[in-house]
């Protein structure tokens, strides 16, 4: 089954606690703190291999999860880095943040990786807290926790020519024919449901892949018929081959080539930008050269006519592709200077605060923000040295002089994370 479309969460591993130890030895006076750092927790990255033909494994396995680094141990033994997760993907993927649509990557290369969930460092040991004024520290910081993300993974095929046109105007059976590719052909409209790949042996020895992507009908950028399923395909295409059916079918020619153009400029992502190929297909049909010859009268660019029954001008289309491959360069899916980019760049001003200050009753307070529940969490709250420094931050933050200002009174209680404590100034 062919699917090329999933999404799935992955959960990198938190790092390893770091240790509160002091050294015991015999021939040792003083030894000193000697608690060991934590290791890294394990990160989770994606990889492209040619292995993996499209994104079924996910419909089941939607959940990657990497294991926490071992705790530091006494003696200034460090804990254990955690095994990274490699989950192995199609080649032509490419990953979003789902909540976001924030693009991450484009893992267009057999063994190209991407992080997409790092690893939370380890905390540091006691004895890294040593210093002049406290020679016998009894801290340590918890491990960092890993990151948690829900991802989009679509899979672009990575195909040079790609066939377009309305449904059931030849592209299965010219992909049949030029290559060894065995798509379904049928007469009835959306036999192609999944895009088909072709690798084509032009007669001056050059090859390239050849796309048979599913029948467009207008609408399609919308996600009318099989649009959007299509249209994420074409993508990578560098060259376009737009077929018209020069048959019988009561069918206007002219109106189906303005429509399929029409639903790939409304789709974006440069496909107007690219050279197209127009193909009169079907030749061998009664009344094809009336049609043709009024095609030719409406639209003032080349158009070769091919039949795949007789082999009609097919040399000629393969020749047409091959010269075009040879001077078109690979059009990014995504460029700084299109707008399909999506991101942010931050300035000074736009940094976000390190801490925010929410109410939520009359006399409880919630202390939020990434950065500082973040140091919050790698905080060991559990020694009185532990919660000195965390008060400590409270303070150089200024969070006293925020409550106060936002109607904080003497006795309210302060909520951080599950550490609670009451306001006084």
């Amino acid at each position: 089954m062919f699917i090329d479309r999933a999404i799935i969460e992955v959960r990198s591993g938190k790092g390893g606690d770091g240790a509160i130890s002091f050294l015991r030895e015999k021939n040792v006076p003083m030894g000193g703190p000697a608690g060991g750092n934590g290791g890294r927790g394990a990160s989770i990255y994606l990889r492209a291999s040619k292995a993996v033909n499209t994104l079924f494994n996910f419909r089941h396995s939607k959940t990657f999860i990497g294991k926490e680094g071992e705790k530091g141990g006494n003696k200034n033994q460090y804990g254990r880095y955690a095994e990274d997760v490699i989950v192995d993907v199609p080649i032509g993927t490419v990953v979003y943040i789902e909540k976001e649509k924030i693009f991450l990557g484009d893992l267009n290369e057999d063994g190209k990786m991407l992080l997409v969930a790092k690893g939370g460092r380890g905390g540091r040991g006691n004895s890294c807290f040593k210093s002049p004024t406290n020679r016998v520290p009894k801290i340590a910081e918890n491990g960092e926790p890993g990151e948690r993300k829900r991802l989009i993974l679509e899979l672009k095929l990575l195909a040079d020519v790609g066939l377009v046109g309305f449904p059931s105007v030849g592209k299965s059976t010219l992909l049949s024919v030029v290559s060894a590719a065995k798509p379904e052909i049928a007469d009835y409209p959306f036999t192609t449901i999944v895009p088909n790949l072709g690798v084509v042996s032009v007669k001056d020895g050059s090859t390239f892949v050849m796309a048979d992507l599913p029948g467009l009908i207008e609408g399609a950028h919308q996600g009318k018929g099989l649009g959007l399923q299509f249209l994420r395909h074409i993508e990578r295409c560098r060259v376009i081959v737009h077929m018209i059916d020069m048959s019988e079918t009561g069918r206007d020619p002219y109106a189906d080539y303005v429509t399929i153009n029409k639903e790939l400029a409304e789709y974006g992502f440069a496909l107007t930008k690219r050279p197209q190929i127009i193909v009169a297909s079907k030749m061998d049909e009664d009344g094809a050269e009336d049609k043709l010859a009024k095609l030719k009268t409406q639209i003032d660019e080349e158009i070769i006519p091919i039949s795949s029954l007789t082999d009609e001008n097919i040399d000629k289309l393969l020749y047409k592709c091959s010269e075009l491959l040879k001077t078109t360069p690979a059009f990014p899916l995504f460029d700084a200077n299109e707008e399909e980019l999506d991101h942010k760049v931050y300035t000074l001003e736009e940094e976000e605060p390190f801490f925010n200050i929410t109410r939520q009753n009359a006399h409880t307070w919630i202390i939020g923000g990434e950065k500082m529940l973040r140091f919050y969490q790698m905080t060991n709250v559990s020694t009185d040295e532990g919660v000195m420094i965390l008060m400590s931050k409270i303070r150089s933050l200024r969070i006293d002089d925020a409550l106060e200002n936002l109607g904080a009174k003497d006795g309210d209680t302060v909520v951080l994370g599950d550490f609670e404590f009451e306001y006084f100034r």
